[in-house]
């Protein structure tokens, strides 16, 4: 099942750009049982090899701007360690279903951001001036940090709004953006809680000819379709993620002590 996962991820992230975190980290959460932290760390990991190998595509074929991306990173690598230390540093036990919500919420404001972008037939590009995108990105980073969500999403909605780049330089310069902050962050989280490795590897077995496969599949598959599909996906997992940081927040009572036995 891991390694079906494993695929299916890398499938969406190479057609789409969307999927290394916000699809990664809450299927691994609610359908293999790992931590919210195991979840991040593995999503990030997973995401930067993903990405190692799509991103180089993407430069071959001229689709990645340098000028924006470097803007960006200015922004999002600062933010992004930031988000890493902030999750590392709580008290795991105690803000368990506090993560859960954030990370849930988080996915259902990707698939909000999917949805829109799948349903407008045209974004109306805003252009602004370079200097003020690392501060529009910033948030982002924040936030792929402590969850490992909305680098794909997020991201490209930016490009869309605030830049004039052309549909395949916004995916192929997200791509690089995403890449830049999984290795960040995914350094990051190893460094401090390690890597699931039986659980990285049979994701990495799917997920490494997958991603091949889907930036072929690009050129024949409707990206927009397929967000569409992802979209239903993401507001399904995000709302059973946030559900539960709701109903673990109420059932987080402190149990009471059991009677004591006369001797």
């Amino acid at each position: 099942m891991e390694i079906l996962a494993g695929f299916l991820i890398a499938l969406a992230i190479g057609i789409t750009g969307v999927g290394a975190g916000s699809i990664t980290a809450p299927i691994l959460i609610l359908f293999f049982h790992q931590s919210a932290t195991d979840a991040v760390t593995t999503a990030l990991v997973f995401g930067t090899v993903v990405k190692l190998i799509a991103t180089p595509i993407y430069l071959s074929r001229g689709h990645v701007n340098f000028s924006v991306l470097k803007f960006m990173a200015l922004g999002g690598l600062p933010a992004v360690v930031i988000g890493s230390f902030v999750l590392n540093s709580l008290d795991q036990k105690a803000m368990s279903r506090p993560v859960l919500g954030i990370v849930g919420l988080t996915v259902l404001v990707t698939a909000a951001a999917t949805l829109w972008r799948s349903l407008t037939p045209k974004i109306q590009a805003k252009p602004v001036a370079l200097k003020w995108l690392p501060w529009i990105v910033a948030p982002i980073g924040f936030e792929v940090g402590f969850s490992s969500a909305g680098a794909g999403a997020l991201g490209t909605i930016v490009l869309m709004r605030y830049t004039s780049l052309v549909p395949a330089e916004v995916v192929g310069t997200d791509i690089a953006f995403g890449l830049l902050l999984s290795v960040f962050a995914g350094g990051i989280h190893a460094s401090m809680s390690g890597v699931p490795w039986p659980m990285l590897g049979k994701l990495l077995l799917g997920g490494v000819p997958a991603v091949l496969i889907g930036t072929q599949l690009i050129s024949v598959l409707s990206p927009r379709k397929m967000r569409l599909v992802l979209c239903v996906w993401l507001v399904y997992i995000g709302g059973q993620l946030s559900w539960r940081g709701i109903v673990g927040s109420q059932d987080s009572k402190p149990a009471k002590p059991a009677a004591s036995v006369n001797k």
